[in-house]
């Protein structure tokens, strides 16, 4: 691959990403998928054949698109086979560095930019764990939390993961900000995963990677936020990965947040995932009723706001969001009782929040859930709802028809009717395995990668509940 042709396809990939959106950009062509220019010809390697025919039926159209519109692209595009590419294949080595000998080159998620290096600095204090509200879907995260802070390189390197808003930062800062109390443990650094990579390209440009390495192996504890940033970002994770060793070897303390699991960051390579899954991995899930009202009551108690209880219970009950949607409906609270000079009941409440709490009640129905569950498997609903019997199908299938249960009143044969014209026994079968699948902790099968059924279905739900 020559330097020309690498930047040929860094230009795709941004181009490409804008027009179709990251989420699906991500799930197709964050790893698993290469590309190979050859002449002005685009190859397009795929791991199995359900990759091949998606990229094929479904962004073909856009691949032509952008590179009609790079000066110097191919404008020709091949689609192949090359199972070598699969996650579960003997090519750990070349999913890690990238480039593969046939000069094949893994197409990034993200790009990275050039935003200012070193750790994170901000003017407000950090979080400590002591305001951190635990909940039924936090408690392993935090007692590993706590773990850390009391004995650094136990448990290491620890691994929180879950959506927005479920207190993954909060969680880094507090770890963070307990450590630098303990005099014990000499020098803390956290920073973004964009601003260790921005620190590293810096590096390489000017101060030296000697300075860079020493600033960030020469620690007792480090702490890094949005990894999945890092997914494609080939260089990056090599060097990421030679900090991670270090670190390793000196029982030094590593933590490390994402948006989703180690397993699930298909474009970090097989190598460093495994490293960044032998410690303690944990998962964080929107916060339970109980869990919200905590919050609730912590934000007022914190912001010297005088709200009675019933009001915050009102809150926590019609607001199923996560912790910032919580604050913002806080705000607006205190914000509409100073403007009208009122003090705060439930009925200003019932009045000042009532389209957030419509919002948030929002009615799930049968096509709303098809629509999540296409979006987040990269699937039509032809298939989701056609007879085809292969796991790329069924299992999302399955897991529509356990959701439809979940999320709505509808009987059994009317989800299997709505479904592709299926019997109540189906969907009862359906909701079985789906539950077997979270209780077992099985993995599905998630456009060309795998993760648990459990993360999937956070995943879908989350969809939901952005519309």
């Amino acid at each position: 691959m020559t330097k020309n042709d690498t930047d040929i396809v860094s230009a795709l990939e941004a181009a490409l990403s804008e027009r179709i959106g990251k989420d699906r950009f991500e799930l197709w062509f964050g790893g698993g998928v290469r590309f190979h220019i050859a002449g002005q010809t685009l190859q397009v390697l795929a791991p199995d054949q359900f990759v091949l025919d998606r990229l094929r039926n479904q962004l073909r159209r856009d691949l032509q698109a952008v590179c009609s519109e790079l000066r110097s692209g191919p404008n020709r595009i091949e689609f192949r086979l090359d199972p070598s590419l699969s996650q579960n294949g003997k090519s750990s080595k070349r999913h890690q560095k990238g480039h593969g000998k046939d000069g094949t080159i893994k197409f990034s998620g993200r790009r990275s930019s050039d935003s200012h290096s070193g750790a994170t600095s901000t003017t407000r204090p950090l979080a400590g764990l002591d305001e951190f509200v635990v909940g039924d879907g936090s408690n392993i995260a935090f007692t590993g939390a706590q773990t850390v802070v009391k004995r650094p390189g136990k448990v290491s390197p620890l691994f929180v993961y879950g959506p927005t808003g479920t207190g993954k930062t909060h969680l880094l800062e507090g770890i963070a900000a307990a450590a630098r109390q303990r005099r014990r443990i000499r020098r803390v650094v956290m920073l973004s995963a964009e601003q260790f990579t921005s620190s590293f390209l810096e590096g390489l440009r000017r101060s030296g990677l000697p300075s860079f390495r020493r600033k960030y192996r020469d620690v007792e504890m480090l702490l890094i936020d949005d990894v999945q940033f890092f997914c494609g970002k080939r260089a990056t994770i090599v060097e990421l990965q030679y900090t991670v060793d270090s670190l390793l070897r000196q029982r030094r303390q590593l933590v490390l947040a994402a948006d989703r699991s180690p397993a699930e960051l298909n474009g970090l390579g097989a190598e460093l995932i495994a490293r960044l899954s032998g410690g303690l991995v944990c998962g964080l899930e929107q916060p339970d009723e109980e869990t919200r009202l905590g919050i609730v009551r912590r934000m007022a108690a914190d912001g010297d706001l005088s709200i009675p209880d019933e009001v915050l219970r009102l809150i926590a009950t019609q607001v199923s969001g996560d912790a910032r949607q919580l604050a913002g409906t806080l705000n607006r609270l205190r914000a509409t009782s100073e403007a009208l000079k009122q003090e705060i009941t439930v009925e200003l409440a019932e009045t000042a929040l009532s389209d957030i709490f419509r919002t948030t009640r929002r009615i799930v129905r049968l096509p709303d859930i098809e629509t999540a569950v296409c979006d987040v498997f990269g699937i039509d609903t032809k298939s989701l709802q056609s007879t085809r019997k292969s796991k790329y199908f069924s299992q999302p299938r399955m897991l529509a028809m356990w959701l439809a249960r979940k999320y709505t009143r509808a009987a059994f044969s009317e989800i299997g009717e709505y479904f592709g014209r299926r019997s109540h026994s189906t969907v009862i079968s359906a909701q079985k395995k789906v539950n077997d699948w979270v209780a077992d902790g099985v993995q599905i099968r998630l456009g060309p990668a795998d993760c648990k059924a459990q993360d999937a279905i956070r995943r879908v739900e989350a969809r939901l509940r952005t519309g």
